[in-house]
């Protein structure tokens, strides 16, 4: 399948998951515009670098999603947008009645009231050409929730909600909006954290990773970043223009319990 002549905006994807989409849509031959909160030479040097290696235009454009307006204006100096796969996301865990609100605050902003933004800009690019699709990097958590984590269960579950609302009113249009809910993916933030678990448990590397950290995962494996790509690139291939206002769990079974 290709991509070529579509542009994708990807936020929160100068690592992660935001970037491992960023690449496998670029590989499929989209043009993509990666984004976060920085703007380092770092930054800029990775845009080139997938742009180099998939051989398409790819640029980085730094934006806080915490503010309505930056997010508006990240998707107005994208220009063309087709694809937007919002990612952009921040955790804290703390009980209800001792969670900052501050912490709270930004949260909601950055991973829910950003979808909102973005979303609310892209869509008459969208119909001007004729062509949109809406992604939304939701979670497990946004279908079932975990102790610790008001704030983003919250999000989450918002997120989905509006993936719905956007599928309906654009349902009698070539323009489709989905939420993807990953359980625990296999990033750099991820396996930095293995060796600390390990030594809190006093356990192995591999036993904090299956009896802690994928404890609810039940196929015990982490998804990958381009296994997450390979499904956003899927919900941009004509075999998914009638896949609209749903959720597509990669999970390894969590929300099937």
């Amino acid at each position: 399948m290709t991509l070529a002549g579509k542009t994708a905006v990807i936020t929160g994807s100068n690592s992660g998951i935001g970037l491992g989409i960023a690449r496998e849509l670029a590989n499929s031959g989209a043009n993509v515009v990666i984004n976060s909160y920085t703007n380092s030479d770092e930054d800029h040097a990775l845009a080139a670098e997938i742009a180099k290696t998939a051989g398409v235009d790819a640029r980085y454009i730094q934006a806080d999603l915490s503010n309505g307006d930056a997010a508006r204006n990240l998707i107005e100096e994208a220009g063309q947008v087709d694809i937007l796969i919002n990612n952009a996301g921040i955790q804290h865990v703390a009980p209800i009645d001792e969670f900052p609100v501050e912490k709270w605050d930004a949260i909601i902003a950055i991973m829910l009231s950003s979808v909102f933004h973005t979303t609310a800009a892209a869509l008459p690019k969208m119909r001007d050409s004729g062509w949109g699709r809406v992604i939304n990097i939701s979670s497990a958590h946004g279908l079932t929730a975990s102790p610790y984590k008001s704030a983003y269960v919250t999000a989450k579950h918002g997120v989905v909600g509006m993936t719905k609302v956007v599928a309906l009113e654009t349902a009698r249009e070539p323009i489709t909006a989905n939420a993807i809910c990953p359980g625990y993916v296999l990033t750099p933030l991820v396996e930095s954290q293995i060796p600390d678990t390990a030594k809190k448990y006093g356990m192995t590397e591999e036993e904090a990773k299956q009896k802690v950290i994928l404890e609810r995962q039940p196929s015990k494996e982490f998804a990958t970043t381009e296994q997450l790509g390979g499904v956003a690139t899927f919900l941009c291939s004509p075999a998914a223009e009638q896949i609209t206002g749903t959720t597509i769990s990669v999970d390894g079974g969590w929300t099937a319990l």
